[in-house]
């Protein structure tokens, strides 16, 4: 480039006594081929980036590099364009402050600019993370990741921009991510249980031990269906239509239940208790028979009735069956324990009611 300054020179030299005014136009018109130069490249730049660089990723078996080429191309040819800038404005006869002050100005937009230019690509692939998250482990989880994600590297390209710029301009970066060490410990400190919920919420969103929509039964007992994950707090919609509020470091310490894992059907399981006069085998055949007799029940898994054990009044049967949905695991069991009264008083199974032998000795 001083080579090509020096040719434009001599090229348009002037005699010493030539005003000065031809001169500053001499000097403007060599800064303005120099930009003009700069100002064609970027333009075959784009030529390249638009044209030509697409016929070799129409191969690809993914849009990820196009979309990445096309957010790029923009910024890459303003690059040249504020090199030419750059160039044009340093081969003016200007005073060392002015080139100093224009070349540091030229350089935090140079910064700026890169720093665009990675945000684009980071972006695209974020986006592209977050559609396979979505295909993969349904709609929603890649709202969740994606946003806390982005924020992250947002601040992490600008602390880069940031003390590059400081770099450049003989600042002491040290002193400076010192101080923002200390900074951040104070207020690391100061908002400890904050963090440890916005780690735990990003654990939760990464580990995916439950998703949006989805049952779950705290080790308190509570239960109901997710309907937020956030940074800080986990909200569950409770069955009574009630919202509950949980920080996510407790969520993440504690033994949760997932019951629309691995898959949403649910097993229902109803208790009965029978007379000891009474034929189990024929209980039991009649409480599969009526699990059957209702439509909620799967036919596979079977349902199944076993005798459990040996009662103070009763022998005690249990029902298993399963429904195709966590749901409807109360109103198929309303079902059921319906047709079992009747079915049992058709069949003369009896339900004995508690007995109690009380004994009172008088004493002589």
């Amino acid at each position: 480039m001083a080579d090509i300054i020096a040719f434009l020179r001599n090229f348009y030299r002037l005699e010493a006594g030539d005003h000065l005014l031809l001169f500053w136009l001499k000097e403007a018109l060599i800064a303005l081929i120099i930009f003009s130069i700069f100002w064609g490249l970027s333009l075959l730049l784009r030529t390249l980036l638009t044209r030509w660089v697409p016929r070799f990723t129409a191969f690809t078996s993914t849009d990820l590099d196009d979309r990445i080429l096309a957010r790029v191309t923009p910024p890459a040819c303003l690059l040249v364009v504020l090199a030419g800038l750059y160039y044009a404005v340093k081969s003016l006869p200007f005073p060392e402050k002015a080139h100093v002050l224009s070349a540091g100005a030229l350089f935090i937009v140079n910064v700026i600019v890169v720093t665009n230019i990675a945000w684009r690509i980071t972006n695209e692939l974020l986006g592209w993370y977050g559609s396979r998250l979505a295909e993969r482990h349904g709609g929603g989880v890649d709202r969740q990741i994606i946003p806390p994600l982005e924020k992250l590297i947002t601040i992490f390209l600008a602390s880069i921009a940031l003390m590059v710029v400081l770099r450049h301009f003989n600042y002491d970066i040290l002193s400076v991510v010192t101080a923002l060490g200390i900074g951040s410990l104070a207020i690391g400190m100061a908002a400890k249980e904050t963090l440890a919920n916005m780690i735990s919420g990003f654990t939760l969103m990464v580990d995916r031990p439950f998703r949006i929509g989805d049952r779950i039964q705290l080790a308190s007992g509570q239960w109901g269906d997710v309907a937020d994950i956030g940074l800080r707090t986990t909200k569950i919609k409770t069955v009574d239509n009630t919202l509950l509020i949980i920080p996510n470091s407790e969520l993440c310490n504690t033994t949760i239940i997932n019951l629309a894992f691995p898959d949403v059907r649910a097993k229902g399981r109803i208790n009965v208790g029978i007379s000891y006069d009474n034929d189990v085998e024929r209980a039991k055949s009649l409480l599969v028979e009526t699990a059957l007799s209702v439509p909620e029940v799967l036919r596979e898994p079977a349902p199944e009735a076993f005798f459990v054990s040996f009662g103070d009044s009763a022998l005690n049967v249990s029902l298993f069956f399963w429904v195709s949905e966590y749901g409807s695991v109360f109103a198929t069991t309303d079902k059921i324990n319906e047709q079992i009264i009747a079915r049992f008083r058709e069949e003369g199974i009896t339900i004995p009611y508690p007995i109690r032998t009380v004994i009172m000795e008088k004493e002589q």
